[in-house]
């Protein structure tokens, strides 16, 4: 399910609902909170049933997970990130509202969060600027432009930059997860796996996580395939045979 319109946040927790009680599993691809609640984990629980979510990870984010750990592992300083978007479709057109936009927001800013951490590394990442902008553009229709400055510094605090320009079509990158997904949700069922899915956050922008317990979501794209890799080979049954580094 793909909807950003807050209008469809009650009725998408309905067809979640529906679809637990119903023996289905349930992938939120908007960035609300359909089936991220304590609620929905406890129904998934009760009836067995894999949940996961939330915000599809196709474009921008999707760079930036991949792109972070790479400033985190040579461990270079990051002063500022500022990433902006423009996209003609029906998303875009939903997202220019800036209510609308505040959910999807706060997706894409927990990523580089979760990979610099500040209070791992302070001189490198204490001080980090983060901007994310989503601008609506008619003439692009589904194609859609993702761009990115990357304030880095190095040795001695020298300061250098990045610039990333991804120009991209949205549904070209959904399509593929929506199969994925749809597969490995059933796999997952069919394997008696149910509740937080934790190993498809490969796919997604915020990855479902028990916040109250204070688990923290991977974002790293690099351990999120590796997470991904380990369970479709443990429900082939084979053991995981890679680490998280």
């Amino acid at each position: 399910m793909k909807a950003n319109d807050k209008e469809h946040i009650a009725p998408s927790m309905c067809y979640a609902y529906a679809a637990l009680t119903e023996g289905c599993p349930f992938i939120m691809g908007a960035p609300n909170t359909t089936v991220d609640i304590p609620a929905m984990w406890e129904l998934a629980e009760k009836t067995r049933m894999p949940i996961a979510g939330k915000d599809f990870k196709t474009g921008q984010t999707l760079v930036k997970s991949g792109f972070a750990p790479i400033i985190r592992t040579r461990a270079l300083g990051l002063n500022g990130w500022f990433s902006t978007n423009i996209l003609g479709n029906r998303d875009g057109l939903v997202l220019d509202e800036p209510a609308n936009f505040r959910t999807k927001e706060v997706s894409k800013l927990s990523t580089l969060e979760t990979i610099c951490k500040a209070d791992e590394q302070p001189d490198l990442y204490g001080n980090i600027y983060h901007k994310v902008r989503i601008n609506y553009y008619p003439p692009r229709n589904d194609d859609k432009e993702g761009w990115d400055n990357i304030d880095i510094f190095g040795w001695m605090g020298y300061p250098m930059q990045i610039k990333i320009n991804f120009l991209c079509r949205d549904s070209i990158l959904a399509a593929p997860l929506l199969l994925d997904l749809a597969l490995l949700s059933d796999l997952a069922a069919r394997d008696g796996r149910y509740g937080i899915q934790r190993f498809l956050s490969f796919y997604l922008k915020s990855p479902m996580h028990d916040f109250t317990q204070e688990e923290e979501a991977v974002n790293n794209l690099f351990q999120q395939y590796t997470m991904l890799k380990n369970a479709i080979r443990e429900m082939g049954g084979y053991e995981a045979d890679e680490e998280i580094d």
